[in-house]
């Protein structure tokens, strides 16, 4: 495959992946806002929104104060942001249309409908159920791309690239998730284990649509180190950190023998694996895991530069 050809797979998957992601933090931001003063709302919701999502100083540069009017549209509708939920999704059109006979018609037709659908959106005149709705609607879109790839593309390595993108985007977005609630979410006024901390937990849960796996795995009440081990450990979790890396470590070792050479993607990757296998979360947790976060997104950058120069260049 040509390096061209693989890198627009690889950037489509990673933007439609961002895309969602970026849906499900405004969804959990907005059900954060709902709570009343009296019960423990902070204030500092929108401003968490904005750190998870990497934009904190985008959008500094931009606007003066973090509230819902100006976080939803930097961050769902704005032209200027280009990890916004609507650039997103023109970019991964614009990618897949560079490859489109690489894609199947049911992926194609799911991201091009997408973006032709989302310009009839008007963020400025949006009333917050309609704004739910709309995000709603770009999780579903996510999921179309998603399912339309696994249930009608070949197993080549134009899926690989697919699959590779969407899990290396998923495992940065997941530890940021995790690393977000941790530190900056509940104030420092606020008991760990209290009220507001276990609607955070919840809602992070809920975020990544975890929750009902959190209560079949762990049959008890949310508890933040077990929140974590289902985020970082655990392999039957499709966001954790773990099932992200077998999914890449799969897709790096089927390209090795396709294409009959191996390379650093293949040795970080398969070190990050193993690192993982090898972790307990009570470790995380003692060493600190806001460091083991900051750690583990370096070198999944790491990772994401080798397989560019390895790849995609």
């Amino acid at each position: 495959m040509l390096s061209r050809t693989a890198d627009n797979l690889f950037w489509t998957a990673r933007y439609v992946e961002r895309a969602d992601f970026l849906a499900r933090i405004l969804d959990a931001t907005m059900r954060l806002t709902s709570l009343p003063v009296s019960y423990g709302a902070t204030g500092t919701e929108w401003d968490s929104a904005l750190a998870t999502a990497g934009a904190a100083q985008a959008f500094r540069m931009r606007y003066d104060v973090a509230n819902e009017f100006t976080v939803r549209e930097f961050l769902a509708f704005s032209v200027d942001n280009p990890s916004s939920i609507r650039s997103c999704l023109a970019v991964a059109r614009a990618n897949a249309r560079a490859v489109r006979t690489a894609l199947t018609v049911e992926m194609w037709e799911a991201i091009n409908d997408a973006w032709h659908e989302l310009q009839k959106f008007d963020g400025k005149s949006m009333a917050p159920d309609d704004f739910a709705r709309f995000l709603d609607w770009v999780k579903g879109v996510a999921l179309a791309f998603d399912g339309s790839a696994y249930r009608t593309m070949l197993r080549s390595d134009a899926y690989w690239f697919l699959r590779l993108g969407s899990a290396l985007e998923r495992a940065d977005n997941t530890a940021r998730i995790l690393d977000v609630k941790y530190h900056v979410l509940l104030p420092e006024s606020e008991q760990v284990g209290g009220s507001l901390d276990y609607f955070q937990w919840t809602t992070i849960l809920r975020e990544v649509s975890a929750l009902t796996s959190y209560r079949w795995v762990y049959r008890e009440s949310v508890k933040p180190w077990l929140v974590a081990d289902l985020l970082i450990l655990n392999r039957q979790m499709p966001r954790s950190l773990i099932y992200c890396y077998d999914a890449i470590v799969r897709h790096v070792d089927l390209m090795a023998d396709s294409y009959g050479r191996r390379g650093a993607s293949q040795r970080l990757s398969g070190a990050m694996l193993t690192k993982l296998s090898n972790m307990r979360i009570e470790d995380i947790f003692q060493s600190g895991l806001h460091e083991f976060i900051t750690n583990f997104l370096a070198d999944n950058n790491k990772l994401g530069a080798a397989i560019a120069d390895q790849y995609l260049s």
